[in-house]
């Protein structure tokens, strides 16, 4: 890493699901400052799940300032700037005026359930997987993106009149960060659009012809590591610095780098709103056959071939805790599960399936609701919050245990440890349960801010930071080891209660 009298501060943007952050690190990989701001979620309907992008915008920014503020620094004290942000989010806008046609379609969102069915019924979900590495699920931003063409008065014909660009989030804040100079986007979230084949790096007319969406709106692929613009002068604050953007990754690409997963057969598991677990696989972009899906990894090196990785998706992780704090009015704070949980020493039967917007990998069942089984008359609101944070750790051991097998079947590969990062990995218990049911070590580092310092290495390679991604590795401090501690037996037993509970939710 390269220092001089001062630290180099790297400015990473990490828009999530339910807020907005700003995190400034210095060049030894620490959190000099930070800032967040929760915003509003919106659902229409049953099953529909939409953002606000203004809002989106607005509280990104808010977040880079005071992050500036908190720190002590300008503008100017900034070397370069990365994005992380929510996947699959997708954001339709007028080019001329930058104005959102409509609120923003989250990734959880389900609309386009029936246009899914359409298609693989026309049998397409064959060729689709084998481009994109994907399912036809509404999960992806493509089917959303054709929803907004068919349903927002006049888009379609505005599109096809390069009117309109489209984008994920990170397109969008690029969009804005720059005044409108740049339309673009990286590799990694390219890859969760059903529009990129993932071999070619490259849009693919017959993904756009599939669903009738028009080139015009797509925005520059990049790898995620490249020039991505300048901050406008005076954005993040007073002064002309204009901040060079010098890296973007999907939040959990960027959390795989930011975990130092640089090998195959590295795997971590991202506990947030959702669990999002990735193996890396090399250059290799293996077809999963256990429900898994294939993506694009953030690329670090704009010059070498591109990385992949093997990813299984869980809808409902951390999401479950808040609906036991918003819903069932449960607890008052979020942190406060981990000890109401431990309060009993067992689940005593109950089990809770979170199937609130469906089951992600590896089931992908988007008609399944959630559930609550095995209630007797002595059960309590314990039990449920204990059940509440087993069903994270038993959707990930699934998870985990597909990605196994994909894993020895196509590479060879094994697992020898799980690392582990976002919000809810703070949850001892969580995580002694998450250690027992996969019989495993679970690695948790002193810094579980890895999304945001992924990003912070991405601008640091493409402005000099940092020379090589590898340095990351020297600088990472694992803060706690988790060990099993239960049987085998013990585990595969709740595993199995799991099992059947899934299938009684359908």
């Amino acid at each position: 890493m390269s220092r001089l009298n001062a630290p180099a501060y790297l400015l990473a943007l990490d828009q999530g699901t339910t807020s907005s952050r700003a995190l400034v690190f210095r060049d030894d990989a620490s959190l000099h400052s930070s800032a967040q701001q929760e915003f509003a979620q919106h659902f229409p309907q049953p099953g529909w799940v939409e953002h606000d992008a203004n809002a989106i915008w607005e509280s990104q920014l808010a977040t880079a300032r005071e992050a500036l503020h908190n720190g002590g620094l300008t503008p100017a004290d900034i070397r370069a700037l990365g994005i992380t942000n929510q996947r699959e989010t997708t954001v339709l806008w007028h080019r001329r005026t930058g104005r959102p046609l409509h609120n923003a379609i989250v990734w959880q969102d389900r609309r386009t359930e029936p246009l899914c069915q359409q298609l693989k019924a026309q049998g397409a979900e064959a060729w689709v997987q084998a481009k994109t590495g994907l399912r036809l699920d509404p999960y992806f931003s493509g089917t959303k993106l054709r929803w907004l063409l068919d349903h927002v008065p006049g888009a379609r014909a505005q599109a096809q009149a390069g009117e309109l660009a489209f984008g994920t989030i990170d397109s969008w804040l690029l969009w804005r960060l720059t005044g409108g100079q740049r339309h673009a986007t990286d590799i990694s979230n390219a890859s969760r659009t059903l529009l990129l084949n993932i071999h070619t790096g490259q849009w693919d007319d017959d993904l756009l012809a599939l669903l009738d969406i028009p080139r015009s709106v797509l925005p520059e692929v990049l790898p995620s590591v490249a020039d991505f613009g300048r901050v406008t002068p005076g954005l993040l604050g007073p002064g002309d610095a204009a901040v060079v953007i010098g890296g973007v990754a999907g939040d959990q690409q960027s959390a795989l780098l930011g975990q130092a997963c640089l090998e195959a057969g590295d795997v971590k598991n991202t506990y947030g709103t959702g669990c999002f677990m990735l193996m890396h696989t090399g250059h290799d972009a293996p077809t999963s056959v256990n429900g898994l899906i294939t993506t694009c990894a953030a690329q670090p090196v704009a010059q070498a071939a591109p990385v992949y990785a093997l990813e299984g998706s869980v809808f409902i992780g951390g999401a479950v805790v808040q609906w036991l704090r918003d819903g069932l009015k449960a607890i008052t704070h979020s942190h406060e599960v981990e000890a109401l949980a431990a309060s009993v020493p067992t689940s005593d039967g109950v089990v809770l399936v979170p199937a609130f917007a469906g089951l992600g990998a590896p089931y992908w069942l988007p008609h399944v609701r959630g559930s609550i089984q095995g209630l007797t008359r002595g059960s309590t609101v314990a039990h449920i919050a204990r059940a509440a944070l087993e069903s994270i750790a038993l959707q990930s051991t699934v998870l985990l245990q597909a990605m196994q097998r994909d894993a020895q079947q196509l590479h060879g590969l094994s697992v020898s440890a799980l690392r582990v990062d976002g919000g809810a990995c703070a949850n001892n218990l969580l995580m002694q349960m998450q250690a027992d049911l996969m019989g495993l070590a679970v690695l948790r580092p002193k810094t579980t801010e890895t999304t945001a310092l992924g990003a912070a290495l991405l601008a640091g390679l493409q402005v000099g930071v940092f020379s090589d991604p590898k340095q990351l590795k020297d600088r990472l401090t694992i803060e706690r080891v988790f060990e099993p501690q239960c049987s085998r037996d013990q585990a595969q037993a709740q595993l199995e209660a799991w099992r059947v509970a899934v299938e009684r939710s359908g």
